[in-house]
């Protein structure tokens, strides 16, 4: 089966080659890079144009938007990219109509929550959550393009529209630090103004409209995964935060920055794991479709560079850092970041080896393994984060997490066979990828 390609307004057939999924993987990377770099350089410029206070406003708006955005990926996209990235060009419009359309609809509901608790939260923090209602609809339906484009095989569209978010939101914010203008208000809006620019233009890019009206055909033929996907995804962000925020109670502000510090010098390589990540469930379908048995071998393999990579770049951190880098990316964190980049280090490489392992199991669309392996490690995560923040402070911390982080690999690899095992027992059965439900209602529409 060809996948689908966009050309001229228009869905065609795309056959693949040997090198396809090396390229599909290269734009993935260069795309998550783009998108990073863009909401780095955008924080960077509100960090110098709003007084602390405010920025620390407006980073409460911006952790509310990224929970927001784990629940609309879990509903919408997940679903999208497991079951419609090898399909036929009819499908996938339908789905991504639908998955659009649900993406809109979870901004345009939860706008509305951020709207009401913003009026009567305290200033500013009830500004920015306030207007992050008011663009939340553009941010939700400018990430679900993104894996639309993704999905039919085609991630240079994702990497194109992200230029275009990072080239807006960069000027947008420069205008606001050099004119003076910037507040909290003004600075959520022009996040999430950009945001919605580009969603429109990933509108002209696909020349496929949302459609909020297929939203209950959606979740209702989708509920295998969505709902088991956003609980998924919603849960090991809650454990992140809960980590970081119980570890500045028990040892204090400045070791959360110094955890904070040893992961930034990690960062270049997560661009490269989270680009990977991207496009990982679409190349596991494909490879799931044309021989089963080589998943294993694939997820493998996948996780085998993610970690040779991040131990090189590791390895790289520990000779430079020392050497006057970490002095000038971090000033006097640098020593506190030097000290816990080992066991940060460890805790990605491993890491590594359950990212692969949880591409397997939502190739598979085997939902029910995957929430359970995610629960697992959400609860792992928290109680080495914390049990070894009470023993040793942040470097407790770090070993805690790269420990629960080798046990949910372990985790993640075991509901990976059994999940195999199953999908290869059992023909039709409702959680196979493969399975394009959605088609029927294109047709009625």
């Amino acid at each position: 089966m060809r996948q689908v390609r966009l050309r001229e307004g228009r869905v065609v057939a795309l056959a693949t080659g040997r090198l396809a999924p090396v390229t599909r993987l290269g734009w993935g990377v260069a795309d998550q890079g783009v998108s990073s770099l863009g909401n780095f350089a955008f924080s960077i410029l509100m960090a110098k144009a709003l007084s602390p206070s405010d920025f620390g406003a407006f980073t409460i708006a911006w952790v509310t938007y990224g929970m927001i955005l784990n629940a609309s990926r879990g509903l919408a996209t997940d679903p999208l990219v497991v079951r419609f990235s090898h399909t036929d060009v009819a499908s996938w419009r339908a789905a991504v109509r639908a998955s659009t359309g649900t993406a809109v609809s979870v901004g345009l509901v939860s706008g509305l929550l951020c709207v009401a608790i913003g009026s009567v939260l305290p200033e500013p923090v009830g500004t920015g959550i306030l207007v992050l209602g008011l663009v939340l609809p553009g941010l939700l339906l400018q990430d679900a393009w993104r894996f639309a484009a993704f999905a039919a095989g085609r991630p240079v569209l994702a990497f194109v529209n992200d230029i275009v978010w990072a080239v807006l939101q960069s000027g947008v914010a420069l205008a606001l630090l050099v004119s003076d203008t910037a507040s909290v208000a003004t600075a959520s809006l022009a996040f999430g103004g950009t945001a919605t620019v580009a969603a429109l233009v990933g509108w002209i890019q696909l020349r496929v409209a949302p459609h909020p009206g297929l939203v209950r055909h959606w979740l209702v033929t989708q509920r295998s995964l969505a709902a088991r996907y956003a609980i998924e995804n919603t849960s090991i962000s809650g454990a992140r935060q809960l980590r970081m925020s119980l570890l500045g109670v028990i040892v204090g502000l400045a070791a959360v920055g110094q955890v904070r510090a040893a992961e930034i010098l990690m960062g270049p390589f997560m661009v490269i794991l989270m680009g990977i990540a991207q496009v990982a469930v679409p190349e596991g379908v494909r490879v799931l479709k044309r021989s089963p048995h080589r998943l294993i071998r694939f997820s493998l393999l996948l996780g085998s560079v993610q970690a040779t990579a991040a131990v090189v770049w590791g390895l790289l951190m520990f000779v430079l850092v020392p050497r006057g880098l970490g002095e000038l990316l971090l000033g006097d964190l640098w020593q506190g970041a030097y000290a816990l980049l080992l066991p940060v280090l460890v805790n990605m490489a491993v890491g590594c080896f359950e990212s692969g392992a949880q591409t397997g199991v939502r190739a598979l669309g085997a939902s029910r393994h995957s929430l359970a392996a995610q629960l697992s490690n959400a609860a792992l995560y928290v109680v080495g984060g914390v049990g070894g923040a009470v023993l040793d402070g942040a470097s407790g911390s770090c070993w805690g997490v790269a420990a629960a982080t080798t046990i949910a690999t372990v985790i993640w690899w075991s509901r990976l066979i059994r999940a195999l095992h199953e999908y290869e027992a059992r023909s039709g059965d409702d959680e196979s990828p493969a399975k394009p439900s959605v088609v029927t209602v294109e047709e009625n529409q």
